[in-house]
């Protein structure tokens, strides 16, 4: 069965909970407090199944000191309903109720004209008039306005049939995307332990799955489920859902938290925004602390004003009725993601100023004054649609440079479902306009750069080093490739292997780098591999390698360390000996009978060296499986 949430909004005493009531038989003011007073101090809640629709009320405040209450609930609404009493008419509370249900953008709704018995015609024609004034080129301007007595019923059926009507229009939550649950309420039920109730905003949350309080990051258990009143297995979004968790007590949740899937979602304090400031409202100039509302949650921030959404000129403050961007620092950490709207109110007194959307939940690091900020905010604000998607993402990616952009990043940061998700990076990739490496989503710009850095330094290591094979892959990557991944590095590797411009091995080299040998290095790489040739397993330390060959020491070294590289030599402690001579040695001991025991005295003898030389030998036979050690002596494998 389908499931809309309908949020309630009107002024004070204009028939709210009465209205509910009637419609749901539900009494939607739980405390004794507000049943006591005739007022509703917190949220309510009541549900209706309706010609295949099941409607759900949140009951809000209408008092201007519980308007923060009101906020609690409206985050969730799929259709509000504007409730205005016919006697009254339009009243301050309804006035800021109105606003902000259009600063969130719910999208549709309903005008209910409440208290019919109390009002006649030419009355509740004037009433009418005010309503459609008020909402005049907004998502109520249309909208269908019902008469109602709740104490009478007059209307009552008209109303549930509209609201089906309207529920049957909104469009449905997002069912694959990850779990998120603002919390709104917090209690304890004997013999089960601590439940939390919120609507539910995406994903299907699952009976025995585990799942995160944020921005607490405490992990609990979902031990059961309802839904208006009845146990389920799971729960999907657009609902209003009662979880009971385990591995958490009662005292250890407020409103305000965010009950999410694991890894999912990141808290953020501080926000890229557009900002919308109210016509009636005063200036918001630069720095001004403000109350931030999204969801369940009720903040205090600071706001940076960059610029005028339209001029795109830096600005000192907002003006009313002036849409412009900003960026928001929060004093305590929120779950947010792109996309979300949000309420502002003035620090003191606390009253509704404007409300925006979220644009990036976690901007970098820079100051939002600038040419690139300012640009970086265009690209964020893009067209509704696929293309402002893009954009934005593409916004993203950019500033992230070579560390590049996780993909799960497009979920808890772009706040796009898993499968748009994916959608939006195919386009990117078909369009040439990013690279996915691995995880991350990389600019082609900035891998080429990274392609045109590596082969510079390749270019200067060979100048350098002539002699030189390459520059060792490991140096490589720590010097040049210090913020990239080890998928990045490997990518702009494979590419310039695949394009033929360079030779990846343990060391990287261009690919028409040779060794280049002067006449006086030839003669000392013959001289080295002749004298280490006829010294077989007995060569000389490296201070009577260099009297031998005849040639200064930093020269000898450098043949010899090319030689080691190219394998002609292999290095055992501090001697070097010819490859030649260890394979000789490989097969001669390969060629005992198995098991045959090696002591250090035999294997002296056997080939006439000395000890200085027999247990480099040895250990290097174990280290290439010829034999393995067994007390002070060899056994032959």
């Amino acid at each position: 069965m389908r499931s809309i949430v309908i949020g309630t909004a009107g002024h004070i005493d204009h028939g709210k909970s009465a209205l509910v009531r009637a419609l749901t038989g539900i009494d939607p003011d739980r405390l004794k407090e507000e049943q006591a007073r005739g007022i509703t101090i917190d949220l309510g809640f009541a549900h209706l199944e309706s010609d295949g629709v099941n409607l759900a009320f949140v009951d809000v405040p209408g008092h201007e000191r519980f308007v923060k209450n009101m906020l609690a609930g409206a985050g969730g609404v799929d259709l509000a309903m504007l409730v205005v009493a016919a006697d009254e008419s339009v009243m301050p509370q309804t006035r800021e109720h109105f606003q902000i249900c259009r600063l969130l953008h719910i999208p549709a709704g309903v005008v209910v004209l409440t208290k019919a018995d109390l009002a006649d015609a030419d009355t509740i024609e004037l009433a009418k008039l005010e309503v459609r004034e008020l909402t005049a080129g907004s998502f109520l301007a249309e909208a269908p306005v019902v008469v109602v007595s709740a104490r009478t019923g007059v209307g009552l059926d008209q109303l549930r049939h509209t609201l089906v009507d309207l529920a049957r229009s909104v469009r449905e939550r997002d069912r694959e995307g990850h779990v998120r649950l603002p919390i709104d309420r917090v209690f304890s039920v004997k013999g089960f332990g601590t439940v939390v109730t919120g609507t539910l905003v995406s994903g299907t949350i699952h009976d025995e799955t585990e799942l995160v309080v944020l921005p607490r990051e405490r992990v609990v258990k979902v031990r059961g489920l309802q839904v208006h009143g009845q146990g389920q297995a799971e729960a999907d979004p657009g609902h209003r859902v009662a979880v009971n968790l385990g591995g958490v007590e009662v005292g250890e949740i407020a409103r305000g938290d965010t009950l999410c899937a694991r890894r999912a979602f990141e808290p953020t304090q501080r926000l890229d925004a557009l900002v919308e400031l109210l016509p009636d409202a005063r200036p918001l100039r630069h720095g001004s602390r403000v109350r931030f509302h999204q969801g369940t949650t009720e903040l205090l921030g600071r706001v940076a004003v960059a610029a005028d959404r339209v001029e795109r000129a830096t600005l000192a403050q907002i003006e009313p009725g002036m849409d412009a961007y900003a960026r928001i620092r929060l004093e305590t950490p929120a779950v947010l993601t792109r996309g979300d709207r949000f309420i502002l109110r003035a620090y003191s007194p606390s009253i509704t100023i404007g409300g925006g959307v979220v644009l990036d939940p976690h901007p970098p690091r820079i100051g939002v004054r600038t040419t690139t900020a300012l640009e970086r905010f265009r690209r964020l604000d893009g067209p509704d649609g696929t293309e402002g998607v893009d954009s934005a993402v593409l916004a993203m990616v950019d500033e992230r440079g070579e560390s590049g952009l996780p993909t799960d990043a497009l979920i808890s940061r772009a706040g796009l479902a898993p499968s748009s998700a994916e959608a939006s990076i195919g386009r990117l990739v078909r369009a040439g306009s990013i690279v996915r490496v691995a995880d991350l989503l990389v600019s082609p710009l900035v891998l080429r750069g990274l392609g045109e850095r590596l082969l510079t330094a390749l270019k200067t290591h060979h100048q350098a080093q002539p002699l030189s094979e390459g520059l060792p892959r490991e140096e490589a990557r720590e010097r040049l490739f210090g913020r990239s991944s080890l998928h990045v590095f490997d990518h702009v590797l494979a590419t310039l292997a695949a394009e033929r411009q360079i030779v990846v091995r343990d060391r990287l080299a261009l690919a028409g780098h040779r060794v280049a040998l002067s006449g006086e290095d030839l003669r000392t790489r013959d001289e080295i591999e002749r004298i280490l040739r006829d010294a077989g397993l007995a060569p000389p330390d490296a201070a009577t390698l260099q009297t031998l060959v005849n040639a200064p020491a930093p020269i000898v070294d450098r043949i010899a360390a090319l030689l080691v590289r190219q394998k002609t030599l292999v290095k055992l402690d501090a001697l070097l000996f010819h490859a030649d001579a260890l394979a000789q040695l490989k097969a001669d001991v390969r060629g005992l009978k198995a098991n045959a025991r090696v002591d250090v005295p035999a294997f002296k003898e056997r080939y006439g060296i000395t000890r200085k030389y027999a247990i480099p030998l040895l250990e290097y036979l174990d280290r290439e499986r010829i034999t393995r050690r067994v007390g002070d002596a060899r056994v032959v494998l």
